[in-house]
Formats: structure tokens, C-alpha cells, sequence
């Protein structure tokens, strides 16, 4: 009992040189995390008035939030001298084997925020990219983008296959033009078959009637002369436009005898 009670004086000033660092302590701790979370608030708008990808806006408000929460506590525990280097060498230790680990898949992550960030597609956009792979974006996810190919084939490409070459967005633009190559024979008008074309065009529900359509003499062979074919639409009717007019057109040409290409060959013979 003796002991205990000189202990107490021990205590009491103990307590005494401590309180004002653990008032200082809580009121940090407490105006830290206010202030975090006023952060975090204005960094989703900020993201929402970019126009950054919903399912990337809690991600990166989430890493915002932690990271500063993991600061704040560090803080804190410098207030009571504890010291804090130890701490940061074992948790950058700890990214750095995790990194490292993971460097593939973080490439990947660091790719699709890129992506979902400065938006070169859309989901909706019919795209050519990851060397000639062309499709309807269907996904846009932090590892991956998934492509649907016009004969429903479901393409998965890794981002930082994406972000490490070409990206043509073929429909981005709103609007698009076809382009198709149409052969007649040598001897075909070439007045009659750019009527023939241009009147299926006009019957075509898809094809727009600003800037128009170009029907233009793209090659001459022996029997042989090659149309290039360019009508414009809106980008998502871009395969209707296509097919509809190989169809017609063809069906047009045997209605007015414009005559099929009739590749020759020249033999001579000596006697």
C-alpha cells in the first residue's frame, strides 16, 4: 500500500506533462479527419467535374483517404516521441516487395487509370487496338478492356497492352465513313455505275445525306475496273451501312446489266 501511494506523485506529474500533448494529440486527430474527409469530398467533385470513369471516382478518393489518414497518424505519434522512421523504412519496404511482385498487374492498374482518366474510348465506341483487334467496347475495367466483336466474339486485352500501342477509335467522331471497294467489268460505263451506286444510296435508311456519297474509279485492270465506294453514316449503324449496300448494289447492277468483272488473259502461240 505504501508503494502504491508513492507512486501516485509519480503519476500525477506524469500525467500532468502529458496532458497537454494528448489534448494536442486529440485535437489534431480530430481536426485531421475533418479535414480529410473535406478533402476527399472536393477531390470526388473535382473527379465527377472532369468527367473522370464512376467506377474509378471511389478508387482513387479511397487511396486520397488512406494515405492522408496514414500521415496524420504518423504525425501524431511524433507528438509523444515515438519514433516514426522505423515505421516508414518497414512500410516502404513492404510496397517495395509488393511492387515488385505485382509489376505486371500494376502496369495493367496504372494503364486503365490512364484510360479511364484521358478517355481515348468510350464504352459504345467501335475501336481497332493490341494490333488489329477490332470491336464494340464493352468494358472498360481497371485491368482490363473487353471488345465484342461484330460475330459476338468476346475479346479481353490487358491495358498496358492497350496503352503500349496504336488506338484507332473508328466511331468516336459521331460519325464515319464506309469505305468499300466495288468491281464491274472493263467495259461497264462509268457515268451509268456511279448512277446505279448513287441511287441505292439515296434509298439507304442508314447513310447520310451530308457530305454525301463518292463513287470514284479507285483502279483499271485488264477486265477489271475498281469503284472505291464512300458513304457516310452515323458510326454506330456502321456494318448495317456496309452490308446494306454490297447487297443493293449488286442486285442494282443485275437489274441495269451493268456487266461483272471478267478478269482476261492474253496467250499467244507460235507455231
Amino acid at each position: 500500500m505504501e508503494t502504491t501511494l508513492s507512486f501516485l506523485p509519480k503519476f500525477y506529474d506524469m500525467a500532468i506533462s502529458f496532458a497537454p500533448k494528448l489534448i494536442v494529440a486529440l485535437l489534431t486527430l480530430i481536426i485531421g479527419f475533418w479535414l480529410i474527409s473535406r478533402v476527399t469530398n472536393l477531390a470526388m467533385k473535382a473527379m465527377n467535374a472532369r468527367g473522370i470513369d464512376t467506377s474509378l471516382r471511389p478508387f482513387l478518393a479511397s487511396i486520397i483517404n488512406v494515405g492522408m489518414k496514414i500521415m496524420l497518424l504518423l504525425s501524431v505519434a511524433g507528438m509523444f516521441g515515438i519514433e516514426t522512421t522505423s515505421f516508414i523504412a518497414i512500410f516502404t519496404a513492404l510496397v517495395f516487395a509488393v511492387g515488385t511482385a505485382l509489376s505486371g498487374s500494376l502496369g495493367h492498374f496504372a494503364s486503365g487509370v490512364m484510360l479511364l482518366i484521358f478517355r481515348p474510348y468510350k464504352v459504345g465506341d467501335l475501336v481497332s487496338i493490341a494490333g488489329g483487334s477490332t470491336g464494340t467496347v464493352q468494358e472498360i475495367q481497371v485491368f482490363n478492356t473487353v471488345l465484342l466483336t461484330p460475330d459476338n466474339k468476346r475479346i479481353i486485352i490487358p491495358n498496358a497492352i492497350v496503352t503500349g500501342g496504336t488506338i484507332t477509335n473508328i466511331s468516336g467522331q459521331g460519325t464515319i465513313r464506309v469505305d468499300m471497294i466495288m468491281n464491274t467489268a472493263a467495259a461497264a460505263d462509268v457515268d451509268d455505275v456511279r448512277a446505279v451506286v448513287t441511287a441505292v444510296a439515296s434509298k439507304c435508311p442508314y447513310i447520310l445525306p451530308s457530305p454525301g456519297i463518292e463513287v470514284l474509279v479507285n483502279e483499271s485492270q485488264v477486265g477489271i475496273t475498281q469503284y472505291a465506294v464512300r458513304p457516310w453514316c452515323k458510326s454506330e449503324n456502321y456494318w448495317e451501312t456496309y452490308f446494306y449496300m454490297q447487297e443493293n448494289v449488286k442486285k442494282a447492277f443485275a437489274v441495269h446489266h451493268i456487266p461483272a468483272p471478267q478478269p482476261a488473259l492474253n496467250v499467244n502461240l507460235q507455231s
